[in-house]
């Protein structure tokens, strides 16, 4: 997935040229993830660069970059680290079309940022906050779950008339490896993707915890269980058709997410379904989710809303 997303940014900085690369470490070191590897000593330093360590000063930055028709590619180094910039983000990034009438945006802004647990790095690098955006009227919030999704979604992301918050699952940087198309590739955003067909029950999740949800799936097959598995990929905005469609066929949903069970999108999804679908639910809608506790470390195994959890969610719902 990494080298995914470091060809989608090499790619587009070829064929923009006013497009630029910025963030806490971003430049000769690579990026703390190394994304951004070889991008500074292949564009120079004019527009791949390190800036001080201020979240709120990389967004505001973006923000003025962006409204001068630039293309600005900010990354937050870790997705904890975007509470100090929410206020250039949702007060700036996302109003800056609305408030002029139409006559000037920051539609050329990208915010790339890693987030979610898996890597044992406690509750200042392990968190999920993609819902706090999702809030927001005009920003897109977009996540992939594997190499394919990151290049074509990002692609999409930068050159999107609209700011976009990336959030990249850092647990699958290294471990996701699959094919990815060559050159120009592009994922339409707002749309999600059945990844498996299934008549019981319908699984939704994005992310990393796709993996999750077809371990589960499978587990759920040998007991006869047929599941249809959905990648949201965009939750803002959400495509509410083709899960609603599946929730129809199958009469049942379940929703898994990392971040916590309170306030998490999914309380969202499940109530925008149950008014689509309410005639066709056979069983409540179902949430496989963190906890309401801070992202812990000794126990991130305990947290993790994994495959034996949903299991024993799609089991429940099935036999309601």
């Amino acid at each position: 997935m990494l080298q995914a997303i470091n060809e989608a940014l090499s790619s587009e900085m070829e064929a923009d040229k006013k497009m630029m690369v910025f963030g806490e470490d971003v430049g000769h070191f690579g990026g703390v993830f190394r994304a951004t590897s070889g991008l500074q000593e292949k564009f120079g330093r004019d527009r791949c660069f390190n800036t001080p360590l201020t979240e709120q000063g990389i967004a505001g930055f973006a923000n003025g970059l962006a409204s001068n028709g630039m293309t600005a590619v900010a990354e937050i180094q870790f997705a904890d680290y975007i509470f100090p910039a929410i206020d250039q983000i949702v007060n700036e990034s996302a109003k800056f079309r609305y408030r002029s009438g139409n006559e000037f945006d920051v539609g050329g802004l990208t915010f790339r940022t890693p987030y979610g647990g898996g890597i044992a790095g406690g509750h200042y690098h392990s968190q999920s906050p993609e819902a706090y955006f999702t809030q927001t009227p005009g920003l897109k919030v977009v996540i992939p779950r594997n190499p394919e999704q990151a290049k074509g979604l990002l692609i999409a992301s930068i050159r999107d008339k609209n700011p976009v918050i990336f959030f990249e699952p850092k647990r699958l940087y290294r471990a996701s490896v699959g094919e990815v198309p060559d050159g120009d590739f592009e994922i339409e955003l707002g749309k999600a993707e059945v990844v498996r067909q299934g008549t019981d029950i319908t699984l939704l999740g994005w992310g990393a915890q796709m993996e999750i949800l077809e371990n589960a799936a499978d587990m759920a097959a040998k007991k006869g269980i047929s599941c249809e598995v959905i990648d949201l990929r965009t939750l803002s905005p959400w495509d509410v058709d083709t899960v609603a469609a599946s929730v129809k066929k199958t009469g049942r949903l379940l929703i898994n997410h990392e971040a916590p069970l309170t306030g998490g999108f999914a309380g969202e999804i499940a109530a925008t379904i149950q008014e689509e679908c309410f005639l066709y639910l056979e069983s409540p809608i179902a949430r496989v989710c963190g906890l309401d506790t801070p992202y812990p470390l000794i126990h991130e195994k305990e947290y993790m809303p994994d495959a034996l959890k949903t299991f024993e969610a799609i089991k429940a719902s099935v036999k309601f």
